[in-house]
């Protein structure tokens, strides 16, 4: 009785106050009422592609709309070839044709919230890497129409994050409030990176923990996230995200 106390307890500090906190600032701000009143064009913050010449390849996230955007995020894939003049921008969505290219601008704000960079690598390492994340792209198991589930998932977190453990020489993952990316292809509970580098157990995207070197260590708890990261010191904090260097 005493452990399920302490357990109860830890849950309310680490994750519900947080979530509240989140709530309560997000719900203060002025946000758009609905999807036609958005702003989703370009946030310029990548370079144009046309004076660019370098092979690039981006992962961006930015918070999604409504009250789940106190806590949640949507991700997407960018990448450009060597001389390109145009991005490709890969989303997975709810409707219509369920992995979008190039639906919006490469940086579009989303639900009028800015992006932010996950990950960006440019020049020869992303010229070697385009094929492969291409590759992860197409192997994605959750890309026919119907294939979607805003949670625990398979969501758009969920096709970004299968690209990422697919393709571990990104060197990323998803923030903490990218909801559904622990949610493991195939209903499986347990997954090692490529580079057998990050270990993930999840009870289908409903609880579990991910350990790694670019995980840190988290554990997550119907699809909020606590944790350290190590590489980068850093806590990740429900609803808040990932707070240090």
């Amino acid at each position: 009785m005493l452990i399920l106390r302490h357990l109860l307890l830890a849950f309310l500090l680490i994750y519900l106050l947080p979530t509240i906190a989140a709530a309560g600032v997000w719900i203060a701000r002025d946000r758009p009422a609905r999807w036609s009143e958005a702003n989703w064009s370009s946030s310029g913050l990548l370079p144009k592609p046309q004076s660019d010449k370098e092979a690039a390849i981006y992962v961006l996230s930015a918070a999604t709309g409504g009250l789940k955007g106190a806590v949640a995020s949507h991700a997407w894939i960018v990448t450009k070839g060597a001389g390109d003049t145009v991005y490709n921008r890969y989303d997975k969505v709810g409707w219509g044709t369920p992995i979008r290219r190039n639906m919006r601008d490469a940086d579009g704000f989303w639900y009028s919230n800015p992006p932010r960079l996950v990950v960006a690598l440019k020049g020869a390492e992303a010229e070697r890497l385009i094929p492969k994340v291409e590759a992860a792209i197409q192997s994605y198991p959750y890309a026919m129409p119907g294939a979607y589930r805003l949670w625990p998932g398979p969501n758009s977190n969920t096709f970004v994050a299968h690209v990422l453990r697919s393709v571990p020489d990104l060197g990323a993952v998803l923030p903490p409030d990218a909801v559904g990316r622990d949610y493991l292809p195939e209903g499986r509970l347990v997954s090692l990176d490529a580079d057998g580098r990050d270990l993930h157990l999840t009870l289908f995207g409903l609880v579990g923990l991910s350990a790694g070197i670019r995980s840190g260590f988290e554990l997550h708890i119907l699809g909020l996230v606590a944790g350290l990261d190590l590489a980068n010191p850093g806590i990740k904090i429900p609803g808040f995200g990932r707070l240090g260097v």
